[in-house]
């Protein structure tokens, strides 16, 4: 029989080339896989019969209304078809496993997701006192209606989403804080001011000691307007109170300076640059290469990042009669088809970044002319525009009706022509800063409303004045530079993520106390070569030469090993040597005069003459002289 079976398997594997039945060889002939070929599966076309399959079983129930007790349910999708039909089915099999257990295999098969150990606790209870829809927490007892209306007041009321239970002051200087920056990341920080420095704050590696770690003066002598990211954090735009601006990298180094026009041209546009101090300045938020200024040429320009010899496009606001008008600040809206210009004359004028010519939108009278519009910032969403003017105002104002305000508020005093005003992460809320004289109040950082534009909290921040403030979305932190120099920085421990939390956690560095020169330095510049001494550069390195010099540095002996050599004796008792000096050969009398140390022994040696006087006498015994020679003669 089995040579049969094997005689027909090896007759089937010459003629095809491949065994027709690989079990049987494999029994026969002790071992397997021979002739066997791997087998394929095409996943997709597997996945895509199964989700045919599904969609097939679900559209059979979709739309139509199932009865669950005493509840009629309208299926609208899966998730609720997968929900109710668990549902039944358990209740199906604990009644039915009540009545008789014949129909258990057919119950036992669950269609969806599997019930949560919640869902089936609940299911030994009366009919009436059921829940159809998502299972219940553990600790349910009744109605959560209560808990979700506190849910709802609490993420209804933006007031408790302000991060100002704690602060860190960051020492800028002593003049005002005319510009902060803070990349897309939240890791770094940026301010400028009006004494020329730029510093650079790093939130990682600062301790509590809140230092710099790169101070520097991009522009000279030239205040510093405005400081900004761009969208990728890699490089910044320096806007100052000359006519060009300045990229610098993350690390303060330049990378791009604007062209200078030509301020003989009369008109702007055919210039390939600013002829007049900057104002403003900011970054493109879509396009990493472009960024805007605006002068007080009168013209708004854009700029390419990689084309530093001319400007980009050209917007000249206009007044009502057609004249040149000066534009105090820009910026872009959040999709970046749009650019605002706040003017001398009061106006906002806003264009389609397209088109360079005429204006889209167009408000004659939004504030006082003459005052200096110190801030524009449109929303998150893109419809609202919030603007800061200097006559003490702040508005806010519906892109899709622009012929007047939504909402406004007088008596926020404002000295400064670059004022922030800036929405919360959430777009409920409206910051802006206050001004004060020296010595006459404190400055604040009031919050109003973005709907009902109500006054709904303020913080007292120092005595002086608040000009800029930022709300950075990602570390829910508020950044305000003040008129005294300072930086401070307002967080939550809970609601904030790291930002100024990483550095309130260092403690300070030790203070390297400052080297002083061993000696004096005495300098002879016309000394002869041969006896001139060579200049101390730096202390530091002198002290480590001298070091590494032992005689300079007093360095100690090493122990000697072994008997000792140089004049040197090993430790005592170490050797035999070192023992017989120690303890026998080594007098601890204190001989200073040896004839008095000789006369101690004369008495004793009269009295009992034993060495000299026996031995004298049997000198003179044997010599046969009479001289006698005393010790006391001796």
């Amino acid at each position: 029989m089995e040579s049969n079976t094997v005689n027909k398997a090896l007759t089937s594997f010459t003629a095809t080339g491949k065994t027709s039945d690989d079990g049987d060889i494999a029994s026969v002939m002790g071992f397997s896989g021979f002739g066997k070929k791997a087998r394929t599966f095409d996943l997709d076309a597997i996945f895509e019969q199964t989700r045919r399959t599904a969609i097939e079983r679900s559209q059979r129930v979709i739309g139509k209304c199932f009865i669950t007790g005493n509840v009629i349910t309208l299926l609208r999708s899966h998730d609720e078809f997968n929900c109710i039909w668990n549902h039944c089915v358990l209740r199906g099999k604990s009644d039915s496993s009540s009545d008789s257990g014949s129909d258990s295999d057919s119950d036992s098969e669950l269609i969806g997701p599997p019930v949560p150990p919640q869902h089936a606790a609940q299911q030994g209870d009366d009919d009436d006192d059921e829940h159809v829809g998502p299972p219940l927490p553990p600790g349910y007892t009744g109605s959560t209606a209560h808990s979700d209306d506190d849910d709802d007041e609490e993420g209804e009321n933006p007031v408790k989403k302000i991060p100002d239970t704690h602060e860190i002051t960051l020492q800028h200087g002593t003049k005002t804080v005319s510009a902060l920056g803070l990349d897309p990341s939240g890791a770094r920080l940026v301010s400028g001011g009006y004494d020329y420095d730029v510093r650079f704050w790093d939130f990682a590696g600062m301790d509590q000691a809140l230092q710099a770690f790169r101070s520097l003066q991009p522009c000279e002598c030239h205040q510093i307007k405005a400081l900004q990211y761009s969208i990728t954090g890699d490089v910044m735009l320096v806007v100052s109170g000359n006519a060009q601006a300045k990229v610098l990298d993350r690390d303060g180094f330049s990378v791009m300076e604007c062209v200078k026009g030509d301020q003989y041209i009369v008109d702007m546009a055919n210039t390939k640059g600013h002829t007049a101090m900057l104002n403003c300045g900011c970054w493109h938020p879509k396009i990493k290469e472009e960024f805007m200024t605006c002068s007080n040429d009168g013209t708004v320009r854009t700029w390419d990042l990689n084309s530093e010899k001319k400007h980009k496009s050209v917007f000249k606001p206009r007044s009502f009669q057609g004249k040149k008008v000066i534009p105090t600040c820009c910026t872009y809206s959040r999709d970046g088809k749009l650019i605002a210009a706040g003017c001398q004359d009061g106006t906002i004028q806003i264009w389609d970044r397209n088109l360079s010519v005429h204006t889209k939108f167009h408000c004659r009278q939004a504030h006082t002319p003459g005052s200096d519009t110190s801030c524009l910032s449109f929303s998150y969403d893109g419809t609202m525009l919030a603007s800061r003017g200097g006559d003490d105002t702040l508005k806010m104002w519906d892109i899709r009706n622009f012929r007047k305000p939504v909402n406004g508020v007088s008596g926020l005093t404002n000295y400064f022509s670059m004022t922030d005003c800036c929405f919360s992460p959430d777009d409920k809320l409206l910051v802006t800063g206050t001004s004060v004289k020296k010595d006459e109040g404190n400055g604040k950082l009031v919050f109003f409303d973005r709907i009902s534009f109500q006054r709904v909290y303020e913080i007292d921040v120092t005595n002086a004045s608040v000009v800029r403030c930022l709300w950075h979305p990602k570390l829910n932190q508020i950044m305000v530079g003040t008129g005294n120099g300072l930086v401070k920085v307002y967080y939550d421990p809970v609601k904030s993520h790291r930002g100024a939390k990483l550095c309130v956690v260092k403690s300070k560095r030790k203070e390297k106390h400052a080297e002083a020169l061993t000696q004096d330095y005495i300098i002879t510049p016309h000394a002869l070569p041969m006896f001139r001494e060579a200049r101390q550069r730096s202390t530091r390195k002198q002290l480590e030469k001298d070091r590494l010099d032992p005689k300079k540095s007093h360095k100690p002996e090493p122990p000697v090993s072994g008997p000792g050599r140089g004049g040197r004796v090993a430790a005592h008792g170490g050797t035999l040597s070192s023992f017989i000096v120690k303890n026998i050969a080594l007098d601890k009398t204190d001989d200073s005069n040896p004839r008095e140390a000789i006369l101690r022994h004369a008495k004793e040696a009269s009295e009992n003459p034993y060495w000299i006087a026996p031995a004298y006498t049997d000198f003179r015994s044997l010599s046969g002289s009479d001289s006698y020679v005393s010790v006391e003669q001796i």
